[in-house]
């Protein structure tokens, strides 16, 4: 079977016709398949889901009961056919519940990855590779300029820092799903003891990764109007990028702000106006 006769793009998204679903679909759609739950592959208002259960619970965190018509839970590895259309899922190490999604016909297996990462994060279950005829993967950070360093590494130069600078808040910018807990995790990893502040948005889903054994220590909410601002010297402080142009960021303790991201080994961005580390 040719490739582009199993899958090929829509409009709205990556389109299986023999198996009348999407891949990831960008527009409500009557059956969808999601590799995991970042916004811009996992979107409300289909009408059948077929996901991991942990990408359902994130689904049902960020967008609430409604955010799709029925659901059905895939289990890694697990083979399940779907009008006919061979489907399973694989974990992708990228965030919680994060899949690949195999779809078999005719003796052709096209792997969709979605987001991957191969380097093991103590946050998610490990990649695990696919043989396949076709692989199918956004390439983010796919130029040779992507090195990423050792992540404990990178680490290293936080807690040093928060040595050099102990008066000082260190503010982490981070993605609320995945990044910031894997932040937090490699914290905890490198034997930073102490309690670490988030950001409200982010309190849910850190709950749920905790729900899920995810041990990610103290954590505690990063309000000032109960608290001493004191309190915040030498401390932690983990939240969304969005928030560090909000007045929320300059309450705190001569703030050193720092962004915990792929895009920071690009020199423009790691020098911009509001990153000191």
């Amino acid at each position: 079977m040719r490739p582009d006769a199993l899958l090929y793009p829509a409009p709205e998204g990556l389109y299986c016709p023999e198996g009348g679903f999407y891949v990831d679909p960008v527009r409500p759609v009557e059956q969808a398949l999601v590799t995991h739950g970042h916004s811009d592959h996992a979107r409300p208002g289909h009408v059948n889901v077929l996901a991991t259960r942990q990408t359902l619970d994130i689904m049902r965190l960020r967008y609430g009961d409604g955010f799709c018509a029925s659901e059905q839970a895939a289990v890694f590895g697990e083979e399940l056919l779907v009008n006919g259309v061979k489907v399973s899922f694989h974990p992708a190490g990228h965030v919680l519940g994060s899949a690949q999604i195999s779809i078999e016909k005719n003796g052709t297996r096209i792997v969709v990855s979605g987001d991957y990462k191969r380097r093991p994060d103590p946050t998610c279950a490990v990649y695990v590779p696919v043989a396949c005829d076709v692989f199918i993967t956004e390439a983010t950070f796919g130029l040779p300029v992507f090195h990423h360093p050792d992540p404990m590494d990178e680490i290293g130069k936080l807690l040093a820092s928060l040595r050099q600078f102990p008066e000082r808040t260190h503010l982490v910018g981070a993605y609320a799903l995945g990044k910031a807990q894997r932040v937090i995790r490699l914290l905890r990893d490198a034997g930073y003891a102490e309690p670490i502040y988030i950001h409200g948005a982010m309190e849910k889903l850190c709950d749920y990764y905790i729900e899920e054994g995810i041990d990610l220590g103290e954590l505690l909410p990063a309000t000032i109007e109960s608290r001493d601002k004191s309190a915040f010297k030498g401390a932690v402080v983990i939240g969304p990028s969005s928030a560090f142009a909000d007045r929320w960021a300059r309450r705190f303790n001569e703030p050193l702000p720092a962004f915990a991201s792929g895009w920071m080994m690009v020199r423009q961005r790691a020098k911009q106006p509001g990153v000191d580390l």
